[in-house]
């Protein structure tokens, strides 16, 4: 299926939604939960997984859903279609406070490797399925298993990351250590592998955890600074603690005065 092109607008700083200019007959597929709003003349429809393959028949929908569920994906989507006789817009928001990417995936070898639960939305074409890590120790101690979300196609895709947004382009045999939950994204082209920290200080006492993911080029990775599973653990610790003052004199009283401690 011939991917639909899509103008876009990404607006905001840190709560972003990305605005989708839709030419008469264009479709954007979208996460159920991301609609933000659209204009008169735009239908939405509930669709089996990701829209590109809807004259497959039953199994083939059936089998594009179950891929999606395997990357943490909802079995359905919502596809926006323009039905009116000039441009019209759509827009969809991210779900936490971070950065919305475009990718072109014209320019990006048509493949791009994705975290689980990535996905915000896309040209109708796009085809969003699974990429396995074919190594074992990849696979257990890579932070996102055996399974990534694998975006595929020639229109453009849109996903979601938690904090900033670094783009770094690898040279041929070019090697970035990273923690391997601020990875976002990367090409095909680049090889995701993971390697022991080392040291029996650093494992016991690091805090960074036992292994960091690398990644050699040559191609295009996407960082974020804040995971949002490391943001949730933070506020579940918060929430579910005892809070500890720092450089609070008054301790527990200052949380009575300042009534945060009720």
């Amino acid at each position: 299926m011939q991917n639909h092109e899509i103008d876009y607008r990404i607006i905001g700083e840190e709560m972003q939604y990305v605005e989708v200019e839709l030419d008469p007959n264009e479709t954007a597929v979208a996460e159920p939960g991301a609609f933000m709003m659209m204009e008169d003349g735009i239908t939405m429809q509930t669709i089996f997984g990701d829209g590109s393959n809807q004259n497959n028949g039953l199994l083939g929908k059936l089998f594009s859903a179950g891929k999606r569920m395997l990357v943490g994906e909802n079995l359905f989507m919502t596809a926006y279609t323009n039905v009116s006789a000039g441009k019209k817009h759509v827009s969809f928001a991210a779900p936490y406070p971070g950065k919305i990417i475009p990718l072109d995936l014209n320019r990006l070898g048509n493949k791009v490797i994705c975290q689980k639960d990535a996905f915000l939305c896309a040209a109708k074409g796009v085809s969003i399925g699974i990429e396995f890590q074919r190594k074992l120790g990849t696979g257990l101690f890579g932070g996102e298993g055996f399974i990534m979300e694998k975006l595929e196609g020639g229109g453009m895709a849109f996903v979601h990351a938690c904090g900033h947004v670094e783009q770094k382009e690898l040279q041929p045999g070019e090697l970035l250590k990273i923690d391997t939950g601020c990875i976002v994204g990367f090409t095909a082209t680049v090889q995701y592998d993971i390697q022991f920290v080392g040291g029996i200080k650093n494992t016991l006492f690091g805090g960074e955890g036992v292994f960091f993911a690398t990644l050699r080029g040559p191609g295009t990775v996407w960082i974020q600074t804040l995971p949002i599973s490391r943001l949730a653990g933070r506020i579940l610790q918060y929430a579910t603690f005892k809070r500890k003052e720092e450089g609070s004199v008054l301790g527990g009283l200052g949380n009575l005065l300042d009534g945060d401690g009720w």
